[in-house]
This record gives structure tokens, sequence and C-alpha cells, in this order.
């Protein structure tokens, strides 16, 4: 049962991604994102593949790192696409055994919905590795600094959201050295019935928590012997700054979603 997640884990390099400011990563990932809803043609597909493998490259981020930061959400998106390859009845039918169909409406859902979303999912997770978490904090707290002009916590939104991300690994890690440990004992969890693995897993929820509120009391105390206040105006160390570098990636992102609206006319 490996509970290892890659996802949001940095991985330094010298490229010209990393290089970037991280106000310009985040904007490009969300616009990449937002744009794969916009993908209703292969060509589209095809376009959208190119576009964040060269950025992937760019990156100098190993094709084995990709792979396992985005290995658990790629098998998630396989079973939906399982779903759509059943669930949906409209076309006309390819192959049929009993009450399972598949039609070349279902076929193209299936395909054309789960790998879009997969460009989704490159996105993020080159943003994530790219970017440290101090950088996506910088970067939260300079997006989100116009809601707290209108009396809204922006700046500890921003800190909230960073620290969210910070400890998925932790407690991921976490809660397979409990797993491992419950094994040791004796503990079959991942074996026997739906039900009996449900309540194998109830252990390891409770230790989960006790290690979450664990980290959170040590996480507040840190913050108070640092003086920390909420809201107070603070200066950065290294000041977010546009470069060229960062109106070269505006531009390709740009330059991306006109491709995909021409290849969509």
């Amino acid at each position: 049962m490996a509970l290892r997640i890659k996802l949001g884990q940095y991985y330094p390099a010298d490229s010209v991604v990393h290089r970037l400011d991280p106000r310009t990563k985040v904007g490009a990932a969300l616009v990449l994102m937002v744009s794969v809803f916009f993908i209703t043609d292969p060509w589209q597909l095809v376009f959208g593949y190119a576009f964040v493998l060269m950025l992937l490259h760019l990156a100098r981020i190993p094709a084995a790192k990709a792979v396992e930061s985005i290995r658990p959400i790629v098998v998630a998106l396989l079973v939906l696409s399982l779903f759509n390859l059943f669930l949906v009845k409209t076309g006309d039918v390819l192959w049929s055994w009993g009450v399972l169909t598949v039609t070349t409406d279902s076929l193209r859902v299936a395909l054309l919905y789960s790998l879009r979303l997969v460009i989704a999912v490159v996105a993020a997770a080159l943003m994530l590795l790219t970017t440290t978490p101090t950088q996506l904090t910088d970067a939260f707290d300079a997006g989100l600094a116009p809601l707290s002009r209108i009396g809204l916590p922006g700046h500890e939104l921003a800190m909230v959201f960073s620290l969210m991300l910070r400890f998925i690994p932790t407690l991921a890690d976490e809660a397979q050295a409990v797993v491992d440990a419950q094994t040791s004992r004796g503990a079959e969890i991942g074996q026997g019935s739906p039900l009996r693995r449900v309540r194998a897993i109830v252990p390891v929820l409770v230790a989960l928590m006790a290690s979450s509120l664990n980290h959170a009391n040590g996480l507040s105390r840190a913050l108070d012997a640092r003086c920390y206040e909420g809201g107070a105006q603070r200066t950065h160390y290294h000041p977010l700054r546009f470069g060229r570098g960062d109106v070269v990636a505006v531009l390709a992102v740009c330059a991306y979603i006109a491709g995909l609206a021409a290849l969509a006319v």
C-alpha cells in the first residue's frame, strides 16, 4: 500500500522555467489548466501535449520524475475514463457484451476528456516542481493582496494554501509509516472485504489526525516564537521582479491559446 506522494515536491535545477517569477508560473499554470476544458478536437489535444512536453524539456525535469509526480492522479483519470467508456450510450455501437457497450461517442469521450485533463495535471505538477514553497507563498500573497484592501485576509489565505502544499508530502510519508507499523503488528490493511478494509484503515486515520494536530500545534508555537502577526506589513529578502523571461513566457502562453483557438475553427 504505497502512500508516497511526489506531487508538490520541488525539484532543483538550473533552467529558464525555474528562473521565472513565481507569479508568472502560477498564472501560466492556471491558464493552461483552464484551457484544457476548451479542447474538443484531437489536433488541439496533440498541440496541448506538444506544448507541455516542450515546457518539461525547458524545465530540465527528468521524464521519470515527472511521471512519478503525476502517476496517482493519472491512475484516477484512467478509472474515470472507464466509467465514461461504458456509461455513454450515444453513437454507433462498436462492441457489446451483456450490459457493457462501447460506442463511438463513449470511446471519444473516454479518450479525449481523460487525456486533456492530463495536460492540466502536468501543468500543475510543472509549477510545483519548479517553484519552492516560499516562492509559492510570495506568489499567492501577491495575487491575493487586493483582497486585503476590502477587509479580507489575503495574506493569511496565501499562507494557509502554501502550508497545505508543503505538508501534503509530509503527511503522506507519515501515513505510510503508520501503515508499515500497523502491518508489522499483524494488521491486514488492504486485504479482505471492503468493510474489513474500511475498519482496518480507521486506526491509521486516528494516528494521522493526531500527527496533524501535533504539526499544527508545533507550527503555531513556531509562529508565536517569531512574533508572527497576520496582516502586518513585511518586506521580502528576495523581492519579486518581472524580467524578460517572464514577458517571453506570457507571450508563449498567449500564442498557445491562439493556437488552440485557431485549431478549433
